[in-house]
Order: structure tokens, then sequence, then C-alpha cells
């Protein structure tokens, strides 16, 4: 089993990360259970904006795409920002759109068959709201999004800290993002073993 984690966060490597540091609770989880994992930083690579899966010379989109096609699993990590998902994770989302039109060789869609979660962090509200669009996003792209697969750490309302400068709900955050890999084993391994039927994927009778 095979997991990609698309770390959305504004910060280049090697800034710490709070979005991944709650991402790596759950990609442990998924390890425990036997996953390969990989994170990928966004930020780090020159991602063209576009609807395409392949935006031309200098995009590195390509190669994430393939990333995300060779697994299972797909985690979108994502920073609040002003009550919204970043500006990463809405490019992701955009390039991941021309899947919908993408099919493998018996014509069933790229997405299907492979399951999805999100992962929020942020010293301000509104991670509901950010799991609420990219799951939806990838909901319409053609993932499965099984339930309670997704968790968010925040202090609510107001300026505070970030969730990697206290221990504030940890024990709470870090309980719920091992349910999250659990439930995205479970899923992805009943999908493994009775794939969407490529029939039902196209809508034929």
């Amino acid at each position: 089993m095979r997991a990609t984690i698309l770390n959305c966060t504004l910060k280049p490597s090697p800034e710490p990360s709070n979005t991944d540091a709650l991402a790596e609770v759950v990609a442990a989880g998924l390890r425990e259970l036997g996953t390969d994992v990989r994170s990928i930083r966004l930020v780090d690579h020159d991602i063209k904006p576009g609807v395409s899966s392949d935006m031309g010379d200098g995009d590195e989109w390509p190669r994430i795409r393939e990333e995300i096609l060779r697994s299972e699993i797909l985690i979108m990590a994502s920073p609040t920002w002003v009550g919204h998902p970043s500006s990463l994770a809405q490019r992701a989302i955009e390039r991941m759109d021309a899947m919908l039109s993408e099919t493998g060789e018996d014509g069933t869609p790229v997405a299907y068959n492979r399951v999805a979660g999100v992962v929020v962090t942020g010293n301000e509200d509104g991670a509901h709201h950010v799991i609420s669009e990219i799951n939806g996003a990838l909901g319409d792209i053609g993932f499965t999004i099984p339930g309670q697969a997704w968790v968010y750490w925040n202090m609510g309302p107001g300026p505070g800290p970030s969730y990697s400068d206290t221990d504030h709900g940890h024990q709470y955050v870090h309980q719920v993002a091992g349910l999250m890999a659990k439930n995205l084993y479970a899923v992805a391994v009943a999908l493994r073993e009775r794939p969407i039927p490529a029939e039902i994927s196209r809508g034929e009778d």
C-alpha cells in the first residue's frame, strides 16, 4: 500500500511546517499498518497554473501526478489562511481537475478506487470550511472519501500559538489522526480487493 501526502504549506524547505508535523502523525499511523508514505511539499516545486496534467516546459506537476497515481491513498494537508485552504492547495486541486477526463486502460477514471483525506492546521478558526472545500473537490474528481478521514488542529477564534508551539489539544488530535489513518487504510484495502467496475464508473447498464 502506498500513500502520498501533498503538503500545501506556504513555507519552503527546510523551514519547519506545522502542517507537516500534524500530517506526519497520520503518516506514522499508516506506516504502522504497512503503508509506504511519501510527503511532497508543493512550495518546493514549480507547479504551473492551469487545468491540464502537463503545462509544458518546466512544469513539475507531471511527476507529482505520477506519485498520486502510484498511490492508493492521497492526503492533502493545508494550513488555514483567512478561513480558506492555502493557494497551493487550490492550485493542486485545479491541476487534478484534468483527472476528471483521464481514464486507465479499462476506461475507469484514474482517481477511482483511490481514497483521500485531509489534514488542516492553523492558529485561526475555519478548519471545517477548509476540510469541506478540499473533500468536496476530491470527491468531484473521483476519489473515495472515507468517514472521519480528516483531522485538524487550531486554537479557535483570535490569534494564538501554532500547533508546534503548544501541547494544547494534541492528545485528542493525535487520537483522531490515528483513526483517520485506520479508516483510510481500511477503505483502500476494500477498494483494492473489490474495485469499482469499469462499466459502473462509465455509467453503463
